[in-house]
């Protein structure tokens, strides 16, 4: 009993030097200096630890992306509106966008990098799979009659590393989010 705990400690302390180690390439280089010789060498464990642990690359960076997104995850479930239940679609929506737009500008880089390495799966990966099923639900309970499934992808296609750096300047950091809320609430007007 004993040795299983000092494995999942073990454990857990390789998972959190990995992604320390992640976050430090992708600060010094990007996402094409990620790779998980560099990560391992880093963090001070074998590639195999690496390998076992997140599969490949696009892994990585996805345990990344959800560890940085976690706090939203929840709260969108369970939280306090107007982010968690009980507020209505379009307080919910603006929230949940503003919160997402705070990732995401913070984290433009990883995004970037996650997006490259996950390009054949990007719909399956399930960051994107819950965010998608959250804007749709949010839409629907505005206009149901739209094509909701298409305006969570439309809306979410706009969360890309290279846009949000573009668009975001020291002088006004918000930029991006502020402009996907707009457009998100101009999709939800009716004419």
């Amino acid at each position: 009993m004993t040795e299983q705990r000092a494995e999942r400690a073990d454990a857990a302390r390789n998972r959190r030097a990995v992604l320390r180690a992640t976050e430090q390439l992708l600060a010094e280089g990007g996402g094409d200096h990620v790779s998980l010789d560099r990560v391992a060498a880093l963090a001070g464990v074998g590639k195999g630890t690496v390998f076992r642990r997140f599969g490949n690359r696009a892994g990585l960076l996805q345990a990344l992306l959800e560890e940085r997104s976690s706090a939203l995850r929840d709260a969108i479930r369970s939280g306090p509106p107007p982010l968690g239940p009980g507020a209505p679609a379009p307080d919910r929506l603006l929230a949940f966008l503003d919160a997402l737009g705070a990732i995401a500008e913070g984290n433009a880089t990883l995004l970037s990098a996650h997006e490259q390495a996950c390009a054949e799966d990007k719909y399956g990966d399930p960051s994107y799979q819950l965010w998608h099923r959250h804007l749709s639900t949010l839409f629907a309970d505005g206009r149901p009659d739209l094509d909701t499934g298409f305006l969570a992808h439309a809306v979410l296609a706009a969360f890309d590393g290279s846009l949000i750096r573009h668009v975001t300047t020291p002088d006004d950091p918000r930029r991006f989010t502020r402009s996907v809320q707009q457009m998100a609430m101009t999709l939800l007007r009716r004419d």
